[in-house]
């Protein structure tokens, strides 16, 4: 069994901390204001730690489940880091949405500290997390990935090592832009059919039989059909983070972006007239109501 640390006990990183911790890992949190309600799991032996210098110093692998890089940044590099205090050999896992020239740079920092980096960003929801049935896809050495194998099934379904340090990230950039711009899209005409007195039952209905079928509608049905916004527990402002990081990932790459700027546009409109917290499927709402 490993002691392992962990940053960032969110939605998702809840659940990947329980199945840790059910299959016999010593525990160590950091213990900061965006985490989940850490008593059960402090209940089953979890340590806190109120320094991410010395979480780093008493663990074996250091697991981050943050929001984005500049988190990722401040928690590894700044001071008080991990990095003052990571053991020699050691390993840290970035499980959070990031942008890969970031990733690279924390790696190498990572790696001149005399510590090891995998980056293994996620895809599925909440519910998977603490099912343990994640899916990850990790960028870094493949034998450090089968080193870290036994760890990542604790809480993942699938593995797929995708490149080197970073491409992990990438792809998990990848895979978002293409599902919420597929909903964004789905929103966009939902909202349309809405104010052309088009039914939404029917407009679903249709969509799924033909060339709209898919995971992206089957999320966006409970809104469509019932006003219900949790089909998708994904709020409007990390979509927005999640297609800043690929617009930014497409222009280091030089690559076309025009559709994804358009999403970036149409997700920080929806954010501009919305809560922080609001869910993805609202932006059938937001967009149907009348244009200024």
């Amino acid at each position: 069994m490993k002691k392992i640390g962990m940053v960032g006990i969110g939605l998702m990183g809840h659940g990947i901390a329980s199945n840790l911790q059910k299959h016999g890992h010593a525990l160590a949190l950091f213990e900061h204001p965006g985490n989940q309600p850490l008593e059960a799991l402090k209940a089953g032996g979890a340590r806190g730690f109120s320094s991410a210098k010395e979480l780093a110093a008493a663990s074996e692998i250091v697991v981050t489940v943050l929001t984005g890089s500049p988190q990722v940044e401040a928690v590894v590099t700044g001071p008080g880091g991990l990095l003052e205090g990571l053991r020699p050999g050691s390993i840290v896992i970035d499980c959070s949405t990031a942008v890969p020239s970031s990733t690279v740079r924390v790696a190498a920092a990572v790696q001149q500290a005399g510590s090891r980096f995998l980056d293994a960003p996620m895809t599925r929801t909440p519910k998977e997390a603490a099912e343990g049935r994640l899916n990850l896809l990790v960028g870094g050495d493949a034998a450090l990935l089968e080193e870290c194998r036994p760890v990542l099934q604790c809480f993942a379904e699938n593995i797929t090592h995708v490149g080197p340090v970073g491409a992990g990230h990438g792809m998990k950039l990848l895979h978002n832009y293409v599902s919420l711009g597929m909903v964004t899209l789905i929103a966009e005409a939902a909202a349309c059919a809405r104010r052309s007195g088009v039914a939404l039952d029917a407009f679903a209905e249709v969509l799924a039989k033909g060339g709209g079928g898919g995971i992206a509608l089957e999320r966006m049905k409970p809104f469509l059909l019932a006003n219900d916004p949790t089909g998708l527990k994904f709020t409007i402002a990390n979509a927005r983070k999640d297609l800043d990081y690929y617009n930014a990932m497409a222009s280091d790459a030089a690559a076309a972006k025009e559709i994804a700027a358009a999403v970036l546009s149409t997700l920080e409109g929806a954010l501009a007239r919305s809560g922080a917290d609001t869910f993805v499927p609202e932006l059938v709402t937001l967009l149907a109501a009348p244009r200024g």
